[in-house]
């Protein structure tokens, strides 16, 4: 039996999100347990959990951080102060919760779906908007968010009837435009899966009829054709370079002329479709069980 304490965080399920992660964290939790690891399940904002008894904390299901978001930056910073390993790494966490990322990615060469960035006390200008994606629909969706949750996709029209109400939300927070893509109705958003920043699968996501949401609890369904080869090889740069030292890495984008252009790096709570790819979940645990040596070799 190993003796080391791991910690699955996720959250308090009040069915906001259909606890889509239900089905796939049991099976993980069982097979962890097999392996003879000392895992449990923690809610990351439960205050009765003494967090210095773990010796690896792995965000799994944290499903709802981004509602609590300056509880969950204080929570990163008590376990930065007790030392404790995290996974994904902390400082990378706190980077990839707000996706002003986009735009570092973007500076640094990564092709990523055009972006406008809207600065939290900004007024919307919906003409200004349009004129500079010359698109027929744009999304709009907060810069720390998740679960499609307060995410517009507009026309023209609708985007000056919704500007008072944007509005009333750029006082709150900061938000991002893009132009909407009709290759996600088209052609589908792929995801690829890494862990260890090893290829594990991909799925394709595609949107019901006359919705613009990709997650299966708005309707989407899910697919596994074998990747176009130019697409994972991006996919791939892009965690080498800007996932360093993570268990899971999930990249999702759009095929754009061939090429994979950048929608989301999700590196703190993104469902991995481990039951959508044989031997995922045997790989998941390869890939913290190779974390765990890492952790043990770290302690004096």
């Amino acid at each position: 039996m190993n003796t080391q304490q791991i910690a699955l965080i996720t959250y308090t399920d009040k069915g906001n999100y259909s606890g889509i992660s239900d089905e796939e964290n049991s099976k993980l939790l069982d097979l962890l347990k097999e392996k003879g690891l000392n895992v449990s399940f923690q809610i990351w904002d439960d205050p009765a959990v003494d967090w210095s008894r773990f010796d690896l904390i792995v965000l799994k299901s944290p499903w709802d951080y981004f509602d609590k978001i300056d509880a969950f930056y204080i929570w990163l910073g008590e376990l930065e102060k007790l030392d404790v390993r995290v996974l994904n790494p902390v400082d990378i966490v706190r980077w990839n919760a707000n996706k002003r990322y986009l735009l570092d990615l973007q500076e640094q060469g990564v092709k990523v779906v055009p972006t406008v960035w809207l600065e939290k006390g900004d007024t919307f200008d919906a003409a200004a908007l349009f004129k500079t994606f010359s698109a027929e629909k744009v999304i709009v969706k907060p810069a720390i968010s998740g679960g499609a949750k307060n995410t517009f996709a507009l026309t023209l029209t609708e985007a000056e009837e919704k500007t008072e109400i944007i509005n009333q939300l750029l006082q709150q927070e900061s938000f991002l435009a893009q132009p909407f893509l009709e290759e996600i109705k088209t052609k589908g958003e792929w995801s690829f899966l890494f862990f260890n920043g090893q290829y594990s699968h991909t799925v394709l996501k595609t949107v019901k009829p006359g919705d613009f949401r990709v997650q299966h609890f708005y309707g989407g369904t899910v697919h596994t054709p074998e990747p176009p080869v130019a697409l994972l090889v991006a996919a791939q740069h892009i965690v080498d370079k800007h996932a360093p030292g993570c268990l899971y890495a999930r990249v999702d984008g759009v095929e754009l002329n061939g090429a994979l252009a950048l929608m989301e790096l999700e590196l703190i709570e993104p469902f991995l479709f481990m039951a959508m790819s044989e031997g995922a979940l045997q790989r998941y645990c390869e890939a913290l069980l190779m974390q765990l040596q890492e952790t043990a070799n770290l302690i004096p």
